[in-house]
């Protein structure tokens, strides 16, 4: 018999594990078999965390793949798009239209590649570089809120493990 099948969580005592709290009168179904699975742990627990990162980043109008390029840039100025497509696994026509709205908002600005006549490197503007170390600030704050159940020794190797299965 499995944990979830021994207990049941209902109401208030269900969000206090984590759990949703299901319906009066309902029992919480078995998902014993989902939670041995990797991909549903991780869903999961991206769930918690994106959340957390949505609400953090409003304030700056951002979302998650936004705030990647602009941190990218940020550590990584002259950048061209193909190695933003490449490291964020996004295809090319939707890196298109990002870098438009970001250059827009007046955060990043293009020019020449310093190495590749051919290409154009990308680089933050200066309302860019603010924000986007304003961002970072915040994003690191909500990861550690999001994850505020780990140690920092289990945040380092639950990020260690999560970067074997795509790097």
């Amino acid at each position: 018999m499995t944990r979830d099948t021994k207990s049941t969580k209902t109401g208030k005592g269900a969000e206090k594990h984590g759990h949703a709290a299901a319906p009066r009168g309902s029992e919480r179904l078995d998902n014993g078999f989902l939670e041995t699975l990797v991909g549903y742990n991780a869903r999961r627990a991206w769930s918690q965390i994106s959340t957390v990162f949505s609400d953090r980043m409003a304030p700056y109008g951002l979302k998650q793949v936004d705030f990647s390029v602009l941190s990218l840039l940020a550590h990584n100025p002259g950048a061209t798009s193909r190695q933003l497509c490449a490291t964020l696994d996004i295809l090319p026509p939707n890196l298109v239209n990002l870098i438009a709205a970001l250059d827009s908002r007046g955060l990043i600005e293009r020019r020449p590649h310093p190495r590749d006549g051919r290409a154009v490197g990308l680089y933050l503007t200066s309302a860019g570089e603010k924000l986007t170390r304003e961002a970072e600030q915040a994003v690191q704050q909500a990861e550690l809120d999001a994850s505020a159940k780990l140690n920092s020794r289990e945040r380092e190797t639950l990020i260690r493990l999560l970067q074997r299965l795509y790097l």
